[in-house]
């Protein structure tokens, strides 16, 4: 028999195919249930079993959806119609509607037939921006109280972030990790270049990442940023909003892997693939919350795209899911690196870099020791976290932040240069090379993996 995953979430609610983060979020509410879960199921095809599991699916009634029938598949699932499930083919994978799901008995105890070309059924749970993590892992670790209820915790959190679509400035100002551009450190300034840039030896490096694909799969990117004038930008949306990046999450993410050479003014340089291509995958909605599918779906457009470099600032807490491990090594064969932040919550790596056909990237402090909060356990690399200055939505323009999430795009624009620097630098070839270059560092290897990345 194929393996099943059960989940505890019922279908109450709007947990159709093409719901909504926000709908999901409200359906989870409206359950009152103490996980992350949407509702809705991944499921897994075996190894070149995709095609063959969408016939399946077709078998049983169900309408369906194909990534491919979206240009450069990029699959809105809100724009799927009625359909009850949307299959990602470069990575083997669909998203079954909560209903569709139970209907058939797929996520509850469906045993499945060894000659069944699905592996797994897997509970799709929701996703947060990296700058999140640690309160999600809290939450879900101190979900119960005294009286075996979860005491509003979890529920509270989703609410929090449904009632933020109206409110997204004030939980970016008010919250964590921010600091004002005017506290930047005279040091940076007098060198020309962050001090992330600096000791992962960007400012020396011959390279600049021209003509490689970097996929930032995030909360978008603030479109007509100063500092990108001139630079084409390939957006797509995964999550029924614009591209534009009106959390700054995104916009700081793809600041450093692919920000300018030369910023103007006193400004430090910032960014490291100043002229690679530049892909910006919007599966992080303006609230920086999300959902597995709108993750996988971008996944699969880079994929698709064949961008050799896919960064991934975003995670959740639990165990290996094998939707993303599929799409890690989906993308290993097609030449592409998939490069995704550890987790904040000073706890076991979290998904989906705990996948171990994905490169998980651990954050460091400006001492080059781990960071208090990042995550430890399967590590592969270790990269600048802590304070790191990059490009923010305008009018504001910059701004400092701190996180794995901010170590990932160090990794992922040191892979633009290595990328760079020969057509056959490409998925694992390319995961062992960051590795092998990497700066050694005093502390074990589930802290900081091979070290710190280096540029070449």
């Amino acid at each position: 028999m194929a393996k099943n995953k059960n989940g505890s979430a019922n279908s109450a609610g709007n947990t159709n195919a093409s719901s909504s983060v926000d709908e999901l979020l409200l359906a989870a509410l409206e359950r009152g249930d103490d996980s992350f879960e949407t509702g809705r199921y991944l499921v897994t095809f075996k190894d070149g079993a995709g095609d063959q599991g969408l016939q399946s699916l077709g078998t049983q009634g169900m309408r369906v959806a194909d990534a491919r029938d979206f240009e450069g598949q990029a699959a809105t699932l809100e724009n799927i119609g009625d359909a009850d499930a949307v299959v990602f083919p470069e990575i083997g994978v669909a998203l079954i509607g909560g209903n569709a799901a139970q209907e058939r008995s797929m996520g509850a105890q469906m045993e499945i037939a060894s000659d069944s070309p699905i592996e797994i059924i897997e509970p799709e749970h929701f996703v947060f921006a990296e700058q999140f993590f640690r309160e999600a892992a809290y939450l879900s670790a101190t979900k119960t109280n005294g009286n075996g209820s979860n005491g509003g915790g979890v529920n509270e959190y989703l609410r929090g972030f449904l009632e933020a679509t109206d409110t997204i400035t004030k939980h970016l100002q008010h919250g964590k990790g921010y600091t004002e551009v005017d506290e930047l450190d005279e040091e940076t300034m007098v060198l020309g270049a962050t001090w992330g840039l600096n000791v992962c030896k960007v400012p020396p490096s011959l390279r600049s990442g021209l003509g490689i694909r970097v996929a930032v799969l995030d909360t978008g990117f603030n479109i007509g940023h100063p500092d990108f004038v001139g630079r084409p930008v390939i957006g797509a949306t995964f999550v029924g909003q614009p591209v534009q990046d009106l959390h700054s999450h995104g916009t700081h993410c793809i600041g450093t892997a692919c920000g300018p050479k030369s910023p103007a003014g006193t400004t430090p340089r910032y960014g490291i693939g100043y002229r690679s291509s530049i892909f910006a995958g919007k599966v992080l909605s303006n609230t920086g919350s999300s959902v597995g599918g709108s993750v996988l779906a971008g996944m699969n457009w880079a994929i698709a795209n064949r961008c050799p470099v896919i960064s991934m600032s975003l995670g959740g807490t639990g165990g290996v899911q094998a939707a993303y491990t599929a799409a890690g090594q989906a993308a290993l064969n097609n030449g592409c690196l998939i490069i995704a932040a550890a987790g904040n919550s000073s706890g076991p790596t979290g998904f989906p870099a705990n996948s171990p056909t994905i490169m998980s990237v651990a954050s460091l402090d400006m001492s080059l020791s781990p960071s208090s909060f990042s995550n430890f356990g399967k590590v592969e690399i270790a990269a600048p976290g802590r304070d790191v200055f990059s490009s923010a939505p305008m009018p504001r323009r910059y701004t400092t932040m701190s996180g794995t999430s901010m170590a990932t795009p160090h990794v992922a624009g040191c892979a633009a240069l290595w990328a760079e620097t020969s057509p056959n630098m490409r998925g694992l070839t390319l995961w062992r090379r960051l590795q092998a270059s990497a700066r050694r560092l005093p502390f074990s290897t589930a802290r900081v993996g091979a070290g710190l990345v280096q540029a070449p």
